[in-house]
């Protein structure tokens, strides 16, 4: 099963974060939404929900590392 990552197109920093998931796995179901109803943490860090699950990061770089890690554990499930 494909994991759904979206991401806020106000969200800032999420466009690195995008284009390397996109590059490094694209069979992943990535979207960019005008909204994906985390305006508090969508204003103060980057932020993706991914398969209905908020997930924020210091900068581009941390929310990258989280995504890849939750990716590890469901394939390890």
């Amino acid at each position: 099963m494909t994991m759904k990552i979206r991401f806020c197109e106000k969200n800032k920093g999420k466009g690195k974060v995008v284009r390397r998931l996109e590059e490094e796995f694209p069979d992943l179901n990535i979207k960019i939404k005008s909204c994906v109803k985390q305006c508090g943490s969508c204003r103060d860090q980057p932020v993706a929900v991914v398969d209905k699950v908020k997930v924020t990061g210091k900068d581009g770089d941390d929310l990258y590392n989280k995504i890849i890690a939750l990716m590890d554990n469901s394939s390890a499930e």
